[in-house]
């Protein structure tokens, strides 16, 4: 099989199978999804869904934020991993808003990634997201899921697996194939015990092709 008929066999079947795919944090505006993006880091969704309504209505603009102090953040944010990085890094992200973006998260990842808190994975999934750019947030299920099918070969870093991905989905599809891989590594090609006799991707997949071998 073809790296290029494997690409082809994917996309369809998530095509069919999740055609409307979108990103499980609950926000109502970009700013809220950078802040829930920003907790999300090592922590799961649905953790994230049940703290932000808290945060959302003490704090519901980046001017309202951006004041905010550590003090009164942190027992909002406590339950979730890192709080106290995440807690400074929500307080410096917003004042930076304020100070540089005239309180209006930009969509470029370039200007993204200066935000306190925000790297090229946050930044990706904030354009692809809220303007559909064709940029590809690599988590830890994308690069997973993207390396046992085998849309990505040696591919190191997360840097890596975007690329090659990139390189392969149309660009018309690249902001929708994100959540395509990181549902399916959160459901069915989990990290340990992955799922394999109902994921509907196994006739292409090099992994699952390895342990039929194996057997």
């Amino acid at each position: 099989m073809t790296k290029k008929e494997r690409y082809d066999f994917v996309i369809d079947y998530f095509q069919h199978q999740a055609p409307n795919a979108e990103t499980e944090l609950v926000y109502d505006s970009p700013f809220q999804l950078l802040v829930s993006v920003i907790l999300s880091a090592q922590c799961t969704d649905v953790r994230v869904n049940m703290t932000t309504p808290a945060i959302f209505k003490k704090y519901p603009t980046p001017q309202k934020l951006a004041a905010a102090t550590i003090d009164e953040l942190f027992p909002l944010i406590k339950s979730i991993s890192y709080p106290n990085n995440k807690t400074k890094h929500l307080i410096g992200m917003a004042q930076m808003l304020m100070k540089k973006f005239h309180g209006e998260v930009p969509m470029t990842v370039d200007e993204l990634v200066e935000l306190p808190g925000v790297g090229r994975k946050t930044a990706n999934v904030i354009t692809s997201v809220i303007d559909q750019q064709p940029n590809m947030a690599v988590d830890t299920h994308v690069f997973r899921v993207s390396a046992r099918i085998g849309l990505t070969v040696g591919a190191k870093t997360p840097l890596a697996t975007e690329k090659q991905l990139i390189e392969n989905i149309p660009e018309a599809l690249i902001h929708k194939a994100h959540h395509w891989l990181i549902l399916h590594g959160r459901y069915v090609c989990v990290a340990r015990s992955p799922k394999c006799d109902t994921c509907g991707i196994k006739p292409v997949c090099k992994y699952y092709k390895a342990l039929e071998k194996k057997k």
